[in-house]
């Protein structure tokens, strides 16, 4: 970060926020990819816009009292970080994990303003969630714990102030929950407060299928850009749940070979190509675990204790979670020939992993543009509910593509604008950011 400027904000914002690794990584990332921007325009260092930049607006933090089915009290924290509503309300998903903290959320908030911005849809970002662990709960124990959540949540959210949707451990399930406290609450049925919620009250076809499918028609114009598609082209997925299930249906529709699946107890190995309705009825209908998967398909291989980034592919598309692929995994895949990596997840990839692939010439795509798919959905899913009408399957599809295809091309013709051709990650920082800024400046120092 060669900027004496930008490295004063990187610096405050690390003394600012002690402990943050993920936020600090995510900051950094998007300040060093301002160097050019910055020298071109110095108006975007006035008036601290680059330190209310980093500075969330608003940061909530509860506690959320719920009981088990055996009648034991537990508290887990909640959070909410509004982030930025230069653009619109504040929009994010709502992770339940046991990781979470106030830095991940940070993290996520901060990476939803720049993706919010790419879609050219009129939305803030903000992100939230739990550190409450769904895994092994029974439906009544998560109704309850989403109640609890909703009855704090519900005072900072709305239609036109802040809107959150599903993350990691919050599907429709959840989303269910949560907006039936809500309108329980306040008496109102403000169906655009939720995104992601059922077909039947106000959700949107789409939705569900969203950032997976946003993930691959991104991909897929990264390898048009390059004179290839996905036709025959052998992909790596990480990830077993919504994001890398619809990605894998979408790159099977396009011809694509994909051969791996994960979560956290391993990886399957399947050189026949996955059996997609084998795995979603093994994660989504039994909620097991993906070694099941290769206990019914003779073809694969269940690997325990080894880097599902060892396997040659041409493509990588990273669905898990944050910093799950770092530098001696990146150069694995390009000894193995990888040419494209683009995130399905916030953040999958290190710091030293983009490193490797730029220095070796493999195209990569950051998850601000690369998954942006689900917000966008999310945010005409707000469009449906503010007009009281419902899009076919096909008219939201389409809107998605079209997202997906103008996000992809403003990436890649920024990033050549300001003299970094092929760089996805410079271009779509860059901008993200400008609208941002030039929204922030528009309204003054607030």
């Amino acid at each position: 970060m060669p900027s004496t400027r930008l490295q004063e904000v990187y610096s405050t914002l690390v003394a600012n926020n002690p402990g943050e690794s993920e936020f600090h990584q995510a900051a950094k990332e998007v300040l060093e990819s301002l160097e050019p921007v910055i020298k071109e325009h110095p108006e975007y260092t006035d008036r601290a816009l680059l330190e209310r930049i980093i500075e969330p607006e608003r940061q909530i933090i509860f506690r959320v009292p719920w009981m088990d089915d055996k009648g034991e009290y537990h508290v887990n924290r909640g959070y909410r970080v509004e982030f930025s509503s230069a653009l619109g309300p504040y929009k994010g998903g709502l992770r339940f994990h046991p990781s979470v903290n106030l830095g991940i959320i940070k993290f996520l908030g901060f990476e939803q303003i720049f993706k919010n911005s790419l879609t050219g849809l009129s939305m803030g970002g903000g992100k939230g969630g739990s550190n409450f662990d769904p895994k092994g709960k029974s439906d009544d124990e998560i109704m309850r714990f989403c109640q609890s959540f909703m009855t704090e949540l519900q005072r900072h959210i709305g239609e036109n102030v802040d809107v959150p949707a599903g993350d990691i451990g919050v599907g429709g399930r959840e989303i269910g929950y949560m907006y039936g406290q809500y309108k329980r609450i306040r008496n109102s049925f403000d169906a655009g407060v939720l995104t992601g919620k059922g077909i039947n009250w106000g959700g949107s076809l789409v939705r569900t299928e969203a950032t997976g499918y946003g993930l691959v028609y991104f991909a897929a114009e990264m390898l048009k850009d390059a004179g290839t598609n996905m036709d025959g082209k052998k992909v790596i997925v990480s990830g077993a749940g919504n994001v890398a299930i619809y990605a894998i249906e979408k790159l099977q529709e396009l011809g694509a070979d994909v051969i791996t699946a994960s979560d956290s107890s391993g990886y399957v190995y399947d050189p026949d190509g996955l059996d997609l309705d084998l795995l979603k009825q093994v994660k989504e209908v039994e909620r097991g675990r993906i070694k099941d998967y290769a206990d019914k398909r003779p073809s694969a291989t269940f690997v325990s204790d080894g880097s599902i980034w060892d396997v040659e592919c041409d493509v990588a598309l990273p669905c898990a979670t944050q910093n799950e692929l770092d530098g001696d995994a990146a150069a694995k895949l390009v000894k193995n020939g990888t040419k494209f990596v683009a995130e399905g997840a916030n953040m999958p990839c290190s710091p030293e992993a983009i490193d490797v692939f730029n220095a070796a010439g493999v195209r990569f795509a950051p998850g601000k543009a690369s998954n942006a798919g689900g917000v966008a959905t999310s945010g005409l899913e707000m469009e449906q509910n503010a007009a009281r009408s419902h899009w076919s399957f096909d008219q939201a599809d389409q809107r998605l593509h079209k997202i997906m295809v103008d996000i992809h091309d403003t990436s890649i013709e920024t990033a050549e604008k300001y003299g970094f051709p092929d760089n996805y990650m410079i271009g779509a920082n860059i901008a993200g950011f400008i609208k941002v800024a030039d929204s922030m400046i528009d309204m003054g120092v607030i």
